[in-house]
């Protein structure tokens, strides 16, 4: 199933696992409204870019995959949705900003990096709930139908959120500008969101492929994890950030000569899950 420039759902080719891929932050399809100030090369610095493309074939191995379509920087599929930052809109808009939007990467981020304002201009809150109500809303129905019909066919539901994060940190981020990352981070929000036995047997495959991975250091999971794991009623949800400089020029925004070896480390994320499932 395909909207266009919103979502697409690919449903699992041949016997299905109870495994939802989701892809919040790799969208390219930038729509018409955005009017951003930003030239497109500094713009798409703030897609988790070719993610998708990483984890194609999932499907075959009987994985459900959901993509959105829009890019992060017009509108955050990985947010609350009323995080909404004061400082895009009007004086006096009655708006709480959660801790994203105050730094400026809420629900509708206002800056790339910090040094990349997004905007020249102040938005309306009619704009904003046509993005949430065209955009979020569809994508996060989509997810929440997907899981519940895994959940009743199976009796458990594994969600990876899957991302990809900034080699190194900035003033944005939780661990600071400079901050080096390893090859991986794996959030569950602290046992909260998934069973920490399959959030270690994950952790323990990708360190036999020889990457370095960290758990909820310094990304414990975003507001997805918040609103749909729940491990102990069967619906275990997991994010993990790859380092961009494994496979991606994070300054061109191209994939690079990594991308093989990481495809093919990936692929074996999902047989690592259905063994821990049995």
């Amino acid at each position: 199933m395909i909207k266009p420039g919103i979502l697409e759902r690919i449903d699992p080719v041949g016997a299905p696992v109870p495994v939802l891929y989701t892809l919040p932050h790799s969208g390219r399809d930038y729509p018409a409204d955005f009017n951003s100030a930003l030239p497109p090369d500094i713009l798409r610095r703030a897609e988790d870019a070719y993610v998708d493309r990483l984890l194609e074939g999932a499907e075959a191995r009987g994985a459900t995959v959901l993509k959105a379509l829009f890019p992060r920087a017009y509108l955050d599929a990985n947010r609350l949705e009323d995080d909404l930052d004061p400082a895009l809109l009007p004086p006096g808009t009655p708006v709480t900003a959660g801790e994203k939007s105050k730094l400026g990467i809420g629900l509708v981020r206002r800056v790339v990096t910090p040094e990349f304002p997004i905007y020249d201009r102040l938005l309306s809150l009619d704009e904003i709930e046509n993005r949430v109500s065209t955009y979020y809303r569809p994508y996060h129905e989509t997810l929440g139908s997907v899981l519940s019909a895994l959940h009743e066919s199976f009796g458990q539901a594994v969600f990876i959120d899957w991302h990809s994060m900034k080699s190194v940190g900035n003033a944005a981020t939780p661990d600071g500008a400079g901050a080096t990352r390893p090859d991986f981070v794996l959030g569950d929000r602290h046992g909260k969101s998934c069973a920490p036995g399959l959030t270690r047997a994950i952790s323990d495959y990708l360190t036999t492929q020889g990457y370095r991975v960290s758990v909820n250091d310094p990304y414990a999971g975003g507001a997805t994890m918040q609103r749909y794991g729940a491990p102990k009623q069967g619906v275990h949800g997991l994010q993990i950030e790859m380092n961009r400089a494994l496979y991606l020029d994070e300054k061109a925004v191209t994939m690079t000569d990594g991308v093989p070896a990481l495809r093919k480390a990936l692929s074996g994320v999902l047989p690592a899950i259905t063994a821990f499932l049995g």
